[in-house]
């Protein structure tokens, strides 16, 4: 890479840590922004360093002579004109993930799917903690893979969460353990189809051999499918099947049968301390992952039974006039929520609505109907589509609260009842609103732990 003729496009958090990163590896670095240097501000400052060449404000079109290869930022589409000249030019475009993995070093481990995967990723990384590994949990779950790989060692082990959209700008990633969780109806704003989404996901282990592990769900059909086309050897994790090998459930009891077909007591879903059927298919992936790993069975026990799960994942905020409030502002798409909603065994009110990603909400709303959720407040700009499709399926216990946060956690609280919930779980994005699901998880705490205990 010495002497390469770089070009960053995109300064988030991921762009500005693949320019540092290559800047360090000593490439001669440039760097893109539709944005200002004010507008971006002080994230700057760890590229303010010789060698790098700022073209910000500018259109991409125009800072494409004399460039090697292109780095481009998950938050940009692949199938940009501007990313189709570059390519006729004769320029590599790659992704952040992809200079990491060229440039970092490790035994790496790739997580992804539609829902599960800052969970499975962040208990997997206490796993290789709890087990003495020099690990690093990186990618989707907010800490670039770009900001770590210049100080990764060979020994070291790297848990990486992976976007579909980081997927896609792959090109030789090649992680030794791979795992696919699930997969539903999630971006195809971007992707337009299934087929194209779980075409992504698949580049997880597009470039594995038979040294290499494939971890699918057996009970997912389209994970399950996924194995025609691994290349590596592939091991399951069920939670309502006993598939030949993986990690599944026998008689209350996490088990992982190897390709030998040595199983091993792994401990009761009982003791598994994050509650909900999707923890539980969570706790199945990352034992699978584990034991292809080589992790001692008493360290993933221990591991279970303590790792006390994700931020803005049910994440319990207070108990506030014997009611709880719960924070999944990580719900992002329907599937997400389903389960949320399964996880709720009190009378629950849910805020549900955001930005727009093209999602299909009947599904939910009919699991929704059935469920202990007994009001619904709406937001945002998919409130409203949302207020329809419950209609539709015999909800109407809802009302339209808007783009007005407080107002909408005000009309949850009016309508929660003693020993219930209230739970933020939006199944959609956030950008109507804020800049994140994280910001909107952090509001949502922020406002929930303001609010004054009732005089009554």
């Amino acid at each position: 890479m010495i002497g390469k003729r770089v070009l960053v496009w995109g300064m988030a958090r991921s762009g500005i840590s693949a320019a540092k990163l290559a800047s360090d590896a000593g490439c001669k670095v440039r760097i893109n922004d539709l944005k200002s240097a004010e507008q971006i501000g002080s994230a700057l400052d760890v590229v303010k360093t010789e060698g790098i060449e700022w073209r910000l404000n500018e259109p991409i079109e125009n800072v494409l002579d004399d460039i090697d290869m292109l780095v481009i930022s998950p938050g940009i589409p692949y199938d940009l004109p501007a990313v189709q000249m570059a390519k006729e030019k004769g320029i590599e475009v790659i992704g952040e993930i992809e200079l990491a993995y060229r440039l970092g070093q490790g035994h790496v481990i790739g997580i992804t799917g539609t829902n599960g995967k800052t969970t499975t990723t962040s208990l997997l990384g206490a796993i290789f903690e709890n087990a003495g590994k020099t690990t690093h949990v990186v990618g989707n779950i907010g800490i670039p893979y770009s900001g770590k790989a210049g100080s990764m060692k060979t020994d070291d082990y790297v848990v990486c969460e992976l976007s579909s959209f980081q997927l896609e700008s792959t090109v030789d990633f090649r992680p030794e353990i791979a795992a696919v969780l699930n997969l539903t109806e999630d971006h195809l704003n971007r992707h337009k189809t299934m087929e194209n989404y779980a075409n992504i996901k698949m580049r997880v282990f597009e470039k594995q051999n038979r040294e290499n592990y494939a971890v699918l769900n057996y009970d997912d059909a389209y994970t399950r499918a996924m194995a025609e086309k691994a290349g590596s050897t592939v091991i399951w994790f069920s939670r309502t099947n006993k598939p030949e090998n993986g990690a599944y459930v026998d008689d209350g009891v996490i088990v992982f049968k190897n390709e030998n077909g040595e199983k091993t007591n792994v401990c009761r879903v009982e003791d598994v301390y994050i509650p909900g059927p999707h923890n539980l298919e969570n706790a199945l992936a990352a034992t699978a992952v584990a034991m292809c790993a080589g992790v001692p069975s008493p360290v993933i026990r221990h591991t279970l039974r303590t790792f006390r799960g994700v931020e803005h994942r049910i994440e319990t905020v207070r108990v506030l006039d014997d009611v709880k409030y719960i924070n999944d502002s990580k719900g992002t798409n329907p599937d997400s929520t389903i389960k949320a909603i399964e996880t709720m065994k009190e009378d629950t009110v849910i805020l549900l609505g955001g930005s727009e990603k093209n999602s299909d909400f009947t599904e939910m709303c009919k699991i929704l109907k059935n469920s202990f959720i007994r009001y619904a407040v709406l937001i945002g700009k998919t409130g409203e589509r949302i207020g329809e499709t419950l209609k539709n399926v015999g909800f109407t216990d809802y009302e339209y609260a808007g783009y007005d946060f407080e107002k909408a956690i005000e009309i949850a609280r009016a309508h929660a009842v003693k020993g219930g919930n209230v739970l933020l779980s939006p199944a959609c994005a956030s950008f109507d609103m804020f800049e994140d699901y994280e910001a909107r998880g952090r509001e949502f705490k922020r406002i929930v732990n303001a609010l004054k205990e009732s005089e009554n």
